[in-house]
């Protein structure tokens, strides 16, 4: 059988440079069903049994537009064996930013970070032993456009694939956030799939519409949740959207120092 593995990451980040270096001729373009959002599939060279799809540009995993939704459902539904994840050196704590969401779903993830000739040309180093400790996953350097290390991250991700490992996910949630997130996972276990178990408890407490109707909970264990819910809100005196979204960040910004 087969192996799939996702590309993801934000737009103009290189992530279409790889995934040419990576698949040469053999790619196919299309359309994903239902949206006018291109498709694109290829065999890694070298590796007839290896398909790598290259999700849509995005910056989140909230489905607010047609690529989130894309690469979102893509996810979540075809269940990819591993992600590569394409990091822009030159803005890397804002690409980081879907980097710690996809981390929340469980996913073997290889984080190529890119335009590394960038960075050695100002003379800069990254440690990438200590960033991939720090966010649960294996770092590998790149250099899409000369086509530096984009087949060695592809090694990485399909030997991660075969072994169903990934990392520790990171501890990017504290105090009473995490509480609630705690709680809310305890009540929706047995009612989601298990690896995704972190990725649902937090979508229902951002009040994800979309995943509310997928899991289906019943009012009762609506409203307990919402208690939990709006107690953070008042303890963090913000809204829980905006509260995820702040945590993200103060990690990524620790991850950085």
């Amino acid at each position: 059988m087969g192996i799939k593995i996702a590309l993801a990451g934000n737009p103009n980040c290189g992530k279409t440079t790889l995934f040419n270096d990576l698949t040469g001729s053999a790619q196919y373009v299309g359309n994903w069903p239902g949206v006018t959002v291109e498709k694109k599939e290829g065999k890694i060279k070298g590796r007839e049994n290896v398909t790598i799809t290259d999700l849509p540009g995005i910056y989140s995993m909230s489905p607010y537009s047609s690529e989130e939704k894309v690469s979102r459902n893509h996810i979540i539904r075809e269940k990819p064996k591993a992600i590569i994840n394409i990091v822009d050196v030159t803005n890397i704590e804002r690409n980081l930013y879907l980097t710690t969401q996809l981390m929340d779903l469980g996913h073997p993830v290889v984080i190529a970070v890119n335009m590394i000739d960038l960075v050695r040309k100002r003379g800069d180093t990254i440690d990438l032993e200590k960033l991939g400790k720090a966010l649960g996953c294996v770092c590998v350097e790149i250099s899409a456009l000369k086509g530096e290390g984009c087949l060695e991250a592809a090694a990485k991700a399909v030997a991660l694939a075969k072994h169903h490992t990934h990392g520790e996910r990171p501890h990017v949630f504290g105090g009473s956030v995490e509480h609630a997130l705690a709680h809310i996972e305890e009540s929706i276990e047995g009612k989601v799939d298990g690896n995704y178990l972190r990725w649902y408890a937090i979508k229902l407490f951002e009040r994800d519409e979309r995943v509310r109707e997928e899991v289906g909970l019943d009012q009762e264990l609506l409203k307990h949740l919402e208690k939990h819910i709006t107690d953070c809100e008042r303890e963090m005196d913000d809204d829980a959207e905006s509260i995820i979204a702040d945590q993200r960040y103060k990690y990524i910004e620790s991850v950085m120092q």
